[in-house]
């Protein structure tokens, strides 16, 4: 039975055309992460507040991560993640508008539609194990997220050329990178309408042996919450440090350029070492990885917290660090929800958990802002790695069946 999931025949154009939309929709996906905070910073003048962009867009992906998950759970994946990254583009020209005009109404507005494209995103690697059995679900998911890699690492290098263009157009410079982010999205959500058939949910329904029946873990609470937990502390541990780390290079004289660096190598640590995620999942078991995941993160904090704020190779080597530890903590956590949720039942459920994991994102991202305004960066990040050390219990906590 595992044979049949593992070499349908739709597989691999599943996982060809996901893939391209992820490397699309990456750099949509960046350009809140580069400039957000800076931009917010820019027209409402004040620290305490380069928190919300990061706030708002992942709040904003909670209610889409709920509606995305409902379309797809109705309509299949090609009609949820379409719309959600046409709702990004959307978010994204509307914050090229506010500022333009200067409108901080319509930049919370429009921050708050953005943020569907960054829940899309994230959604795109269930659909890369709907059609993967137990063995092989890490290394499905894997696939899926490293190919975010190219688009999302090429972002934030481009924030001065787009930040050039936007001038010339009369537009904030900060601005820049949404405009990229306008057509990433809406290119990234044309080749999911046009191109992602047969939807590999609806597939998945129809074969004769649910893929998730097929392991052990099958339909196991206990899994479900280990998984939800892992990937709730990892996003706000990541979002709370990535947020303030611009501002923080910003007030210590840290051009654009060298952020837009420092970005772009913790995007890369996101994204990039996924296959070798999804091995060590598939190979040793989603506990073990989710340890370790926790294990960097504290690391990420301690070299943030402990490094000179003049020092970008030792900021670059912490926010890579803090990629890696999402990634690990991801993968895991996402092949674990997979392995405990009937397909019945699949998108709803993964709806609700990436609701929660923003909601958590948006906590972090709101509270670092007046963290770093009230304390100070490296407290921000030494308090980060504690809270990812929460992870390493889950693994004493041993299931009754292996993972």
């Amino acid at each position: 039975m595992d044979t049949v999931i593992t070499q349908h025949p739709a597989q691999r154009r599943i996982l060809s055309v996901l893939v391209t939309a992820q490397i699309l929709s990456g750099a949509g996906l960046a350009a809140g992460i580069t400039v957000g905070a800076l931009l917010a910073q820019d027209m409402l003048g004040a620290t305490s507040a380069a928190g919300l962009p990061a706030a708002l867009f992942t709040i904003g992906s909670a209610l889409a991560a709920v509606l995305v998950a409902r379309v797809s759970g109705l309509h299949g994946r090609r009609a949820g993640l379409a719309g959600g990254y046409l709702a990004g583009a959307v978010g994204a020209l509307g914050v090229v508008i506010a500022a333009t005009t200067d409108n901080v109404v319509l930049l919370f507005v429009a921050l708050f539609v953005y943020g569907a494209g960054s829940s899309t995103n994230l959604q795109a690697r269930y659909a890369g194990a709907d059609l993967a059995s137990p063995q092989r679900r890490g290394r499905a998911v894997s696939t899926v997220l490293v190919a975010t890699t190219l688009g999302a690492v090429l972002g934030p290098n481009l924030v001065t050329p787009t930040g050039a263009l936007a001038t010339s157009w009369g537009v904030p410079a900060l601005a820049g990178p949404f405009i990229l982010a306008a057509f990433a999205y809406t290119a990234g959500a044309i080749v999911l309408w046009v191109m992602l058939r047969p939807d590999p949910l609806l597939t998945a329904r129809s074969l004769p042996v649910d893929p998730v029946t097929t392991g052990n873990s099958s339909g196991n609470p206990r899994l479900l919450l280990i998984g939800a937990t892992t990937m709730v502390v990892i996003q706000l541990v990541m979002i709370a440090i990535m947020t303030m780390t611009p501002v923080h290079m910003q007030h210590h004289g840290h051009g654009l350029a060298a952020t837009g660096f420092v970005i772009a190598v913790h995007v890369a640590g996101m994204f990039l070492p996924s296959p070798l995620s999804g091995w060590l999942v598939d190979r040793f078991g989603r506990l073990p990885v989710i340890a370790a995941s926790g294990v960097t993160l504290l690391a990420a904090g301690l070299v943030g917290g402990f490094a000179p704020a003049s020092s970008t190779p030792l900021l670059t080597v912490a926010l890579g660090l803090l990629g890696l530890g999402w990634n690990l903590g991801l993968v895991s956590g996402t092949a674990l929800i997979t392995d405990a949720v009937p397909l019945e039942s699949r998108a709803s459920v993964q709806g609700r958990i990436d609701m929660a994991i923003a909601v958590a994102g948006a906590t972090g991202g709101m509270a670092s802002g007046f963290v770093v305004a009230s304390s100070s960066y490296p407290a921000l990040s030494f308090a980060g790695g504690i809270v990812a050390l929460a992870l390493v219990p889950l693994v004493v906590v041993r299931p009754r069946v292996k993972v």
